[in-house]
């Protein structure tokens, strides 16, 4: 049971990343493929319907991590603690900036809720892949399973580190490019004219440097945390992962080269999901690694609430996970096709 429960775990945070991160990508890019308040509403209306959905699959996460490894939620919430409230103000000003920024005809008020819509949303991202770069890399947790981290120390590897060094600032520059041209996918198969255009220059070279820095942060992965790829040949599951993340790739690019942007969106999806489910075959069963000592480490065995609790729930997380599904089909086919920027008035 502890085994499926940090792979459902696993998968509904991956599924969060895919769902948020196209409309972080939006976020990232609206400045600079919308050019004219009308570009904006366009931009906005394509992300408009979906976003707020999109992060139900967070608190979901959230919840099923409470359910299954509420010992490694309360750990990671007090070790990071300060990076856990910029990642909820970020959210807060994302949501407002969407929903408050047409409300009045002022170009002063219009560009001072764009610029905030940019920055949390390139913060958010960065915020997400250093959170898995410290996943990755390990942190200070201590015989009683918690641990307190700096936001920065001196940028180095130790057994103290700070939540932002080298390592976790490159993945979360890696974790910003890659939600950028996922974005940037999902504006190219949602919109036409001056954005299409745009989205469609820019896929092309962010995915350019995607490719080049999955491969610099693969290898600062092995040399942070040298054993990580070692449990890949007995992991069946990061097999198949990686399968799906290496065709996802594939996809993108030859949904670019053929325009067929639907396709390559799916491609990016594959990419995300199976990167981050392959990561997971590669630390399981550790959910927190402590680089004090491994003997401190919080692990799908050690921290999970127990037998009875994890049959429970399963019960639930079978009942709930299809509605989600449905809801999110749905959503998708009923917004499905070019969309349009609203009337002065309407919508976004």
């Amino acid at each position: 049971m502890e085994m499926l429960w940090f792979w459902l775990v696993s998968v509904m945070v991956a599924i969060y990343v895919v769902m948020d991160g196209f409309d972080f990508g939006a976020g990232i890019l609206h400045l600079v493929v919308a050019k004219t308040n009308e570009e904006r509403r366009e931009v906005l209306g394509a992300i408009g319907p979906l976003w707020d959905g999109n992060e139900v699959w967070l608190l979901a996460g959230g919840g099923s991590m409470f359910l299954a490894f509420p010992k490694v939620l309360a750990s990671g919430f007090s070790g990071f603690y300060l990076a856990i409230w910029l990642v909820v103000w970020c959210l807060m000003a994302r949501g407002i900036s969407i929903e408050f920024r047409s409300h009045l005809e002022d170009g002063l008020w219009r560009h001072f809720w764009d610029g905030a819509f940019a920055f949390s949303s390139v913060l958010l991202p960065i915020l997400f892949g250093a959170a898995l770069g410290n996943v990755l890399r390990g942190v200070p947790v201590d015989g009683s399973g918690y641990f307190e981290m700096a936001l920065w120390t001196n940028f180095r590897q130790g057994p103290q580190p700070g939540i932002l060094d080298w390592y976790t600032v490159l993945i979360g520059v890696f974790a910003l490019v890659t939600v950028a041209g996922h974005g940037a996918l999902f504006l190219a198969w949602k919109t036409e004219g001056a954005v299409h255009d745009r989205a469609k220059g820019l896929a092309m070279k962010l995915w350019g440097a995607v490719l080049v820095l999955w491969i610099v942060a693969s290898y600062a992965t092995s040399a942070v945390n040298p054993g990580i790829f070692h449990r890949l040949p007995q992991a069946p599951l990061g097999w198949v992962a990686s399968l799906i993340f290496l065709a996802g790739l594939a996809l993108v690019f030859v949904g670019l080269k053929r325009e067929r942007f639907l396709l390559a969106f799916l491609g990016s999806g594959a990419f995300i999901l199976g990167l981050l489910a392959a990561s997971a075959a590669c630390v399981y069963p550790v959910m927190l690694k402590s680089t004090l000592d491994p003997q401190f480490d919080l692990t799908a065995l050690n921290a999970s609430v127990g037998s009875h609790g994890l049959r429970a729930g399963l019960v639930w997380w079978l009942i709930g996970f299809p509605i989600a599904i449905g809801y999110l089909t749905f959503l998708f086919r009923f917004h499905r096709g070019k969309v349009k920027a609203a009337a002065e008035g309407e919508g976004y």
